[in-house]
């Protein structure tokens, strides 16, 4: 049996507003997982929980799958395709304000939730559902988000092509004439790229990251269609160094790739040769997390509330630690466990202020990149 969500309907004349949003919902994609419907009510569409997620598809089986088990709850998912990964399903979750459809809201990076949180589109939280001792970095404003399963942006290079010696340690160094026509990244309009751009924004402001753009384009940087194509060209030859996300550099180790990555290292003074109110400061590797909410007004608050939960359990912290993607644990009693997926002095920023900047930046790329 397979449950769909459907698009709802109106009757008299469709508006252009309507005609666009339509069009924007011809990439969502449809996942279903069943079994049994949520405590002893009978099987039907409001006993599901629906989840809303841009995360990847083998992950959310796993997953729902683990939780359908657990909790006996059918689960119906709303997913987007990979070039435009979270963007489209943040604007559907705007557009079904009114009469939402979805319970939970699972996105890959915290970015386009932040901006959902403020808008009043997800609901608050019970304190209690929240493991005791979270960070509270990773607690949205009046609990309406909470993050876990982080990933790491990296800089991947080849190593059949990339000295040892020549490997770049910042982002300011991809801006040296030796990496032109070598060097890619996926489109800013979108995803963990997006959300880069609006960090760096934040945080070294408008004419340091105009500059390295500049600089960037200048080196005829190649944009691609997500951070999976980045380290795919890499490995193909058609660039030697992109950034991408840890998941997607672990993908290429387990590809047998000939493709590294390593973690930005942070800079220690913001003095260099452009000058400092030209220089990208080098924060050390960005850390992104997964974020959970509640969808206010969902069909189903008490089944959403459930998955949210399991969600934020060691047990889901573990097994994306342990997927394919090696997510890098918030919990800290799974983190002891994983060692190898630390992060040495990484960058968490101030979430707010990244949301804040995210316009601005989004209008800075699309002016100096197209």
């Amino acid at each position: 049996m397979t449950h769909a969500v459907e698009g709802s309907s109106r009757a008299g004349r469709a508006t252009r507003r309507d005609a666009l949003r339509a069009m924007a919902a011809w990439p969502v994609a449809i996942i279903a997982f069943t079994v049994a419907s949520c405590g002893t009510r009978s099987r039907s569409t409001d006993a599901r929980v629906v989840l809303y997620s841009s995360a990847d598809d083998e992950i959310l089986r796993s997953v729902v799958e683990r939780f359908e088990k657990s909790a006996g709850c059918e689960v119906a998912v709303v997913t987007d395709t990979e070039a435009t990964k979270t963007t489209g399903l943040v604007q559907r979750l705007r557009d079904e304000q009114p009469s939402p459809r979805a319970d939970v809201w699972w996105s890959s990076e915290p970015l386009g939730t932040v901006k959902l949180a403020r808008e009043g589109v997800l609901g608050s939280m019970d304190e209690a559902s929240i493991p005791a001792g979270w960070p509270t970095s990773l607690v949205g404003l009046d609990r309406a988000w909470v993050g876990f399963a982080q990933r790491a942006r990296v800089i991947a290079f080849s190593t059949k092509r990339v000295a040892h010696g020549e490997r770049p340690a910042r982002l300011h160094d991809l801006i040296d004439a030796r990496w032109k026509g070598r060097l890619g990244l996926a489109r800013p309009q979108f995803g963990t790229t997006r959300t880069q751009m609006a960090a760096l924004l934040s945080e070294s402001g408008e004419h340091a990251l105009r500059a390295w753009l500049h600089g960037l384009k200048s080196n005829e940087v190649r944009l691609y269609d997500g951070n999976a194509s980045v380290v795919r060209a890499i490995a193909q030859g058609e660039i030697d160094v992109g950034l991408t996300d840890s998941d997607d550099a672990w993908s290429a180790k387990r590809n047998g790739w000939a493709v590294e990555s390593i973690f930005e290292a942070r800079d220690e003074s913001p003095s260099d040769s452009l000058g400092p109110e030209l220089r990208l400061r080098s924060n050390g590797p960005l850390l992104m997390p997964n974020t959970v909410s509640l969808v206010r007004g969902g069909p189903n608050p008490a089944g959403g509330r459930k998955l949210v939960e399991f969600l934020l359990s060691p047990e889901i912290e573990r097994a994306l630690a342990l997927s394919d993607s090696r997510n890098i644990p918030v919990d800290s009693t799974v983190a002891a466990e994983f060692e190898a997926l630390r992060v040495p002095a990484a960058w968490a920023p101030d979430w707010a202020r990244v949301a804040e900047a995210g316009g601005e930046a989004l209008r800075i790329c699309g002016e100096v990149l197209g």
